[in-house]
């Protein structure tokens, strides 16, 4: 039993922290210790560590030597680094993807969810992971990945504070998937690049009025 949660248990703790951190539960901030984690999900401490390790790897956690992990708290600066630097490896997915003329499914069912799905982060997230994931190389998605933890805590904050609608992003969402199929690189890339731009600028104004 205790080869299997060391086995299972760390992936499926840090999903459900990675769910908090992008609903805004743990907000901004937000001090996550191993007795935290350890005492919530019912693990030894090992777990809990593994779990949290796995979050700071993927971004949505940052530990300095000697303090407990915390949930970043992005900065104006950080945040239009972070997108300048997304715009230029999903403009580039999906123009790819337009030179083929084929969205993923995945990405096409990930849009599909925001007609059922509240909690609109996540189906997000989840498309905009499988537009890049799904162009042609690897190496976007490669750097993407460095990129994703950060973006997905600057997701959940534009639907936590309501910043943008879910109608509106899965508007901007089918212009970038009608860019595609149409063939229309250079369009493709312009969806989205305003699309990151808009979500960017919201989040920016958002800052500044806190």
């Amino acid at each position: 039993m205790v080869v299997a949660e060391a086995r299972v248990a760390p992936a499926a703790i840090a999903d459900q922290l990675r769910r908090r951190i992008v609903a805004q539960v743990l907000p901004p901030g937000s001090t996550v210790t191993e007795a935290y984690v350890a005492a919530d999900f019912g693990v030894a401490r090992p777990t809990a560590r593994s779990a949290i390790d796995r979050l700071v790897a993927d971004g949505l956690l940052r530990r300095e030597a000697h303090h407990a992990a915390r949930v970043p708290d992005l900065g104006r600066d950080e945040v239009i680094d972070l997108y300048d630097a997304r715009g230029v490896i999903e403009s580039a997915a999906v123009s790819r993807l337009a030179a083929v003329g084929s969205v993923p499914e995945s990405a096409l069912a990930a849009h599909r969810e925001f007609a059922r799905e509240p909690d609109f982060a996540r189906a997000d997230i989840a498309f905009h992971r499988a537009l890049v994931t799904g162009a042609p190389g690897v190496r976007l998605a490669r750097m993407h990945g460095v990129l994703m933890g950060e973006v997905e805590l600057c997701i959940g904050r534009v639907q936590a504070a309501e910043l943008m609608s879910a109608a509106h992003v899965a508007a901007q969402h089918q212009a970038i998937i009608d860019a595609v199929l149409a063939g229309d690189s250079a369009g493709a890339a312009r969806e989205m690049r305003q699309h990151i731009t808009t979500s960017r600028d919201v989040l920016l104004a958002h800052l500044s009025a806190e």
